[in-house]
């Protein structure tokens, strides 16, 4: 075979080792770490240091996020307790109609008893009949 002089050869790549993890003896080993992470943070707030500058202005907007949750249902509650208030004002009310239809009505049947009607017309010139009423029938000539 003959070879171009022309032609240029390709170095060769090299590739690195690449070293493999050790098994770790733990499957959940980042929890650990996890938790080690969150107790800083939970004592950075305890503290005040995460107040400092940097670290506020970094926050800041997660900060304004939990400030408008809070404010929301700070809201929120005051709302359904003034509903619960109007519910049971409305209830109260209702309760007290109620009251005052069944005593309207009882006076009324009371009122309108023949008896009752009869001593009341007494002081008047209107008097009961003693004559029983008669039915009418009329007769109707057909054409």
């Amino acid at each position: 075979m003959s070879e171009n002089k022309n032609t240029i050869k390709k170095p060769e790549v090299i590739k690195p080792e690449v070293k493999k993890a050790p098994k770790k003896r733990f499957k959940n080993m980042h929890l650990f770490n996890h938790n080690v992470s969150f107790s800083k943070s939970a004592a950075s707030i305890l503290d005040g240091s995460f107040l400092t500058r940097e670290n506020l202005l970094r926050q800041l907007p997660f900060i304004i996020f939990i400030t408008f949750l809070a404010i929301i249902y700070i809201a929120n509650s005051y709302n359904a307790e003034k509903t619960i208030i109007e519910i049971n004002r409305t209830k109260k009310q209702l309760e007290e109609l109620r009251y005052e239809y069944i005593t309207t009505k009882s006076n009324l049947m009371f009122q309108s008893k023949q008896s009752e009607v009869a001593y009341r017309l007494s002081t008047s010139q209107v008097k009961e009949s003693t004559v029983p009423p008669v039915k009418l029938i009329s007769k109707v000539e057909e054409k």
